[in-house]
């Protein structure tokens, strides 16, 4: 047994336990009161450079739901706005048929009719220029894609949304290059005669996409063509008496383009046609068309026939964008030919916590001029004048063409809301559940777990204080030694 007075060393040894389970203690007692495991960076580094991390991407995720819920609210108040304008087109559109009974209303009634029309364009331009979402404007074309016309001999119209093949539309011109040109239907009827003034002798009936024309026997070709034509505006179809080797014929030709524009004849008595029967049908332009996306240079097939009025051929892509291509454009274009520009303007949002996560969209003109394009030649809504029959037809096809557009535009603002924006929230919300629950399991404290930590070292603290004074009890026992 050795004795010593200058060095305490079972002291020293318990008190440096006691000093450890006293920092243990501390450290333990911190995370009960704040409810983390990692309180500074000495308790965890790796788990702390992780949890840091993810508190960042969580903030991000919480801004971005922020900014996701304001790109709805700004979409919604576009929505409002579009909806109200389409209120005012239903309301001119009646105006306009109402115009059109041209045998009982008045000129007093029309022309109250036009003044109402006027003042509901009035109301459109002030909806499309007042239409804002704090301080930024949505509906006046500034928040928008504008395309513009370069080659009117080809084109008249050229109406691009902001999207293109999935990808947002950046400055750059339009190329159109022909794949098929459309057609009209056409049907030459077999029966020949003399000349265009020669009788049609056979008596009977004939049919043409519906329409029953009567042949008295006593009648010119060229009275029957006529015949034929004055109900072109109910059977779409135009006749012509065509001279060829002496002998002529009608030829029936359809007034639109495309494949769902056709022919229709039946003819039991052979009044016309040596057959009783015939049909034809159109074929529908196809032409690609190059424009410039975030993607570069990307080109779309698109396809149509629709012809309003005479004004030409309506191509699209099925998601909104148009042109409106003339008859020469359709006859005479065989190379790629530049025939507009587009100036993109769009709103972004950053819709995630990244630097790549954002998108752009193009809130749509609804300014007057830019509604009810490409019906009537060089003629928007904005041009509507029902005070004479004619116009009051125009003013017809012009709105329904109108109403047409802006159903596009909400449909594709409203998929745009419901399956990006509102689709985006949820996901969003998702990841911030998960990544929170992987910060809380790496830096929150397991409060159970602290405590029975915490018991464990309380029962420690005491035995060791009590170690202490037993160690600093041996000394005395020298003191007895030297006293004896």
């Amino acid at each position: 047994m050795s004795l010593r007075i200058n060095s305490n060393i079972p002291g020293m040894s318990a008190l440096r336990s006691v000093q450890q389970t006293d920092a243990a203690l501390a450290k333990t007692m911190n995370r009960l009161s704040t409810g983390m495991r990692i309180n500074d960076a000495a308790d965890d580094p790796a788990g702390l450079v992780f949890v840091e991390n993810v508190r960042s991407h969580v903030k991000g995720i919480e801004a971005a739901i922020r900014n996701t819920q304001d790109a709805v609210n700004m979409a919604k108040t576009a929505e409002g706005a579009l909806s109200e304008v389409a209120r005012l087109l239903s309301g001119m559109r009646a105006l306009a048929v109402h115009s059109a009974n041209t045998a009982v209303v008045d000129g007093p009634t029309v022309q109250a009719n036009q003044n109402e029309i006027r003042s509901a364009l009035d109301s459109i331009n002030r909806i499309a220029e007042s239409t804002r979402f704090g301080n930024k404007q949505l509906l006046n074309g500034s928040a928008g894609t504008f395309a513009s016309v370069t080659n009117a001999n080809d084109v008249s119209v050229v109406d691009f949304n902001g999207t293109f093949n999935g990808n947002a539309v950046v400055n750059g011109p339009v190329t159109i290059d022909q794949t098929t040109a459309a057609t009209r239907a056409s049907i030459s009827l077999g029966n020949t005669f003399a000349s265009s003034t020669a009788t049609v002798t056979t008596v009977g009936s004939f049919v043409i996409n519906g329409y029953t024309f009567q042949s008295t026997g006593t009648e010119t070709v060229e009275s029957v063509v006529a015949k034929i034509n004055e109900k072109s505006s109910q059977t779409g179809v135009q006749a012509q008496a065509v001279t060829s080797g002496g002998n002529t014929s009608i030829v029936l030709t359809q007034n639109t383009y495309g494949s769902q524009h056709q022919i229709q004849f039946f003819d039991p008595s052979n009044v016309l046609h040596t057959s009783g029967s015939a049909s034809a049908a159109g074929v529908d332009a196809v032409f690609d068309v190059t424009v410039t996306t975030s993607a570069g240079a990307e080109t779309v097939s698109f396809t149509g026939g629709r012809a309003p009025g005479d004004s030409g051929l309506m191509l699209s892509d099925g998601t909104g964008n148009r042109i409106l291509l003339t008859e020469v454009g359709n006859a005479t274009i065989a190379a790629p030919t530049e025939v507009g520009y587009v100036s993109a303007g769009s709103v972004r949002f950053q819709i995630g916590s990244d630097s790549d996560q954002s998108i752009n969209y193009s809130l749509p003109n609804v300014i007057a001029s830019r509604l009810g394009t490409g019906v009537v030649s060089g003629k928007s809504i904005e041009n509507i004048d029902v005070t004479t029959a004619a116009g009051a037809q125009e003013a017809i096809q012009m709105i329904e063409a109108a109403i047409s557009q802006l159903a596009q535009v909400r449909g594709n603002l409203g998929s745009f809301t419901k399956n990006f924006l509102e689709s985006n929230v949820r996901s969003l919300e998702v990841q911030k559940e998960n990544l929170t629950a992987a910060e809380s399991y790496i830096r929150d404290a397991n409060i159970a777990e602290e405590m029975t930590e915490l018991t464990r070292l309380q029962i420690l603290q005491q035995s060791g204080m009590a170690m202490l004074g037993q160690a600093n009890q041996q000394p005395q026992n020298v003191l007895r030694l030297l006293q004896q």
